[in-house]
């Protein structure tokens, strides 16, 4: 059986600048072998649908953009190879394992779980189907991920990247967070500061606030792997997650792009133009 293609790669339009974007959870061509035995439409739920055409403007100010095909439901790039439910499995597995507690609940590498703990298979998976899953999809998006990485840094000296989600508007309660505020419209995730410049963020709140938004930083989202693999600001390497609540842009029953969609594409639109500007002007300082 062919796989789907694995991801999207949208090279720089213009004249590069130090900036890189990827999208790893808008995919939504589901493999013929993914054998879930719950409805298509509660699987979607997993979805960050439409980030990337939200982000498209990426190309256009100079930045990669990357977005995978796939369904994070599927396997999930944003989780390290370790972090594998061992229940998920029908056999053993050829190396050590190390789940989180959202992998024990059912969501890491490959989700075991969808909605509030439904199970999405009718029994075990066969290990050989998880390294399928690891060989043509994980593994290509990493490697087309770290390229970018690795040829901006070294073109630039320096790289600044985006890693582009959304976050559903229940997002607290799935989390089983009882917060005294409503979601914000976007969380920046920088895992308390870690991982990005602080002048790179306070610039993206900054234009989203400007714009009408409410922003939070790292409440409740505050980056997992991707970030933090990346993210290493005294090398010059900066990652930031950046979160968008659903409802701005789309009908989170349907999918659809709402009425908002529009004006969030331009908005972010915008912000990718003066982030181009201030990566193109720091880059001879980092």
């Amino acid at each position: 059986m062919k796989p789907v293609t694995a991801y999207d790669l949208h090279p720089p339009a213009g004249e590069p600048v130090a900036l890189v974007c990827d999208s790893p959870h808008s995919g939504t061509d589901y493999p013929e072998d993914f054998g879930h035995a719950v409805p298509r439409a509660l699987l979607r739920r997993g979805e960050d649908t439409h980030v990337e055409a939200l982000w498209q403007a990426a190309p256009s100010v100079g930045a990669t953009l990357l977005a995978a095909r796939f369904p994070r439901t599927y396997i999930d790039v944003n989780r390290t190879l370790d972090d594998l439910d061992p229940e998920l499995l029908s056999g053993p597995w050829d190396a050590p394992l190390n789940p989180g507690e959202k992998t024990r609940l059912g969501y890491g590498l490959v989700w075991r779980n969808v909605g509030a703990g439904v199970p999405i298979y009718a029994g075990p998976l066969a290990p050989e189907l998880v390294r399928h899953r690891i060989r043509h999809y994980y593994e290509p998006y990493h490697a087309a991920l770290s390229r970018a990485i690795e040829d901006t840094a070294q073109r630039f000296g320096a790289v600044w990247h985006l890693n582009l989600h959304s976050m559903p508007n229940d997002a607290y309660a799935r989390l089983k967070i009882d917060s005294p505020h409503p979601l914000a419209d976007f969380v920046l995730g920088d895992r308390d500061g870690t991982t990005c410049e602080p002048g790179f963020v306070d610039l993206v709140e900054r234009e989203l606030r400007s714009r009408g938004y409410t922003v939070a930083r790292n409440d409740p989202y505050k980056g997992v792997q991707l970030i933090a693999r990346i993210g290493q600001p005294q090398q010059g390497r900066h990652s930031l997650q950046v979160e968008i609540r659903r409802p701005l842009y789309m009908d989170e029953a349907t999918r659809e792009r709402n009425e908002g969609f529009g004006r969030v594409q331009r908005d972010l639109s915008a912000l990718l133009q003066v982030l181009a500007g201030y990566v193109r002007g720091r880059c001879g300082k980092a």
